[in-house]
């Protein structure tokens, strides 16, 4: 199966996982979230899946994994958007859900997608180990915590006021919180239900995770906004130092180019079973979107 069929099946059957789980949630908050986590790339729930794949692990539990990262990106998309965040209209070519609805309602939907990630995983659907299900909630919650995500946010809305403009360590590291942390966690679920060690798909992960910044970077100065369904060059507008500001867009692209051949790398002791783990990596730097 090509890899635009197998991003295709990740993005449909998470959607159906994710549509009944929704599926209980009525009132405007309900409808809120239903409204977020529609479409997108799903590059998370792929990874969950096929890095789960590699151990034979059953899908409908992978499922639930890929269910729970994609609501917990939603989330995050929502609160970032928002007026006191990055103060988006558009996300993925529509109004953002504080726009659509209104801040109390986005602010309640992101809370309660990030709640129903972790209602996921810790269901018996997930697997039946009772143990496997608790280190899922935990690294999920180190993840999109202040040791992760949020920690990568602070970071970033922190830099914007700050005297000096970051340097290319500080945007890595900062990038490795924000981006990076929700990027690594599918490939640690997919070893976690696995039974295997997580080690070559973290590292893996971690090149993957830096590639997909830089050619956000790149696409936030290149891309057009029609294709990307989100403003282009509010970096550039803000003065926010990016991968692309401190290091052109030539070598930018030549390091994103070079982090794929470094996550390629990691996944040689999968062998030909980790052939859609390395497409995405090159995916990843040639999207347009």
């Amino acid at each position: 199966m090509s890899l635009a069929h197998r991003l295709r099946a990740a993005q449909d059957d998470t959607q159906t996982a994710l549509d009944a789980a929704l599926a209980p949630f009525d009132g405007p908050v309900g409808a809120a979230m239903r409204y977020a986590s529609e479409g997108g790339k799903r590059l998370r729930a792929f990874l969950v899946l096929e890095t789960s794949a590699l151990f034979d692990v059953p899908r409908a539990g992978a499922l639930r994994a890929a269910a729970a990262i994609e609501a917990v990106h939603a989330y995050s998309l929502i609160h970032d958007d928002l007026p006191c965040m990055d103060d988006d209209d558009l996300r993925r070519g529509r109004p953002t859900v504080h726009r659509r609805w209104d801040e109390a309602t986005a602010v309640l939907a992101g809370d309660a997608l990030q709640t129903l990630a972790f209602e996921q995983l810790a269901g018996h659907g997930t697997d039946p180990d009772p143990a496997i299900r608790a280190e899922l909630v935990l690294t999920l919650a180190r993840a999109a915590g202040a040791a992760g995500m949020v920690g990568g946010q602070a970071l970033d809305i922190a830099a914007e006021t700050a005297d000096e403009p970051l340097d290319i360590d500080a945007i890595t590291r900062l990038q490795r919180l924000k981006t990076g942390r929700l990027l690594e966690w599918p490939c640690r679920a997919g070893a976690i239900l696995g039974r295997a060690d997580p080690a070559p798909l973290l590292d893996y992960a971690r090149h993957l995770g830096l590639a997909f910044q830089i050619a956000d970077d790149l696409l936030d100065v290149e891309g057009d906004a029609a294709t990307l369904g989100k403003a282009t060059g509010k970096d550039a507008g803000a003065g926010k130092a990016t991968f692309v500001s401190l290091l052109g867009t030539a070598e930018a692209r030549r390091r994103a180019e070079a982090l794929v051949r470094e996550a390629e790398a990691a996944l040689l002791p999968f062998g030909a079973r980790a052939a859609s783990l390395k497409e995405v990596a090159r995916y990843v730097v040639d999207r347009d979107r």
